[in-house]
């Protein structure tokens, strides 16, 4: 798959969401919990099938910065120390088109471990 390549994207930083931009002016929001849980680092994604680590109290988590990698990725940076996987064009077209049933599944993943997005204790943030 080749997906399109942004000719933008913008970080809104009080909804916590991603905006990409393409060619034509069609654009995409994407939360950034919903980037942080389905982040393709091995950290989240394991090894291989049925390796997932399923990613919880991630509700509040927003990005402290964003580069480009190469022509073909963006990194984000997470507020919560996360910052490995290479966010390709494909794996962000892919997003975008799978958005609602990636979080159905995600959402009763959780709700089947007994789990929540909110995070555990007192959130810390540095200033």
């Amino acid at each position: 798959m080749t997906a399109p390549i942004p000719t933008k994207v913008h970080y809104h930083k009080q909804a916590r969401e991603l905006e990409l931009t393409y060619e034509g002016g069609e654009s995409h929001r994407l939360s950034v919990e919903y980037l942080r849980v389905f982040s393709p680092s091995a950290e989240v994604r394991g090894h291989g099938q049925g390796q997932e680590t399923l990613q919880v109290g991630k509700k509040h988590v927003g990005l402290a910065n964003i580069t480009q990698a190469g022509r073909y990725a963006l990194k984000l940076h997470f507020d919560d120390g996360h910052d490995s996987g290479l966010y390709s064009w494909d794996y962000l077209h892919e997003l975008i088109e799978h958005q609602e049933a990636n979080w159905a599944d995600y959402l009763q993943r959780l709700e089947d471990a007994g789990a929540s997005r909110e995070a555990l204790g007192i959130e810390i943030k540095q200033l």
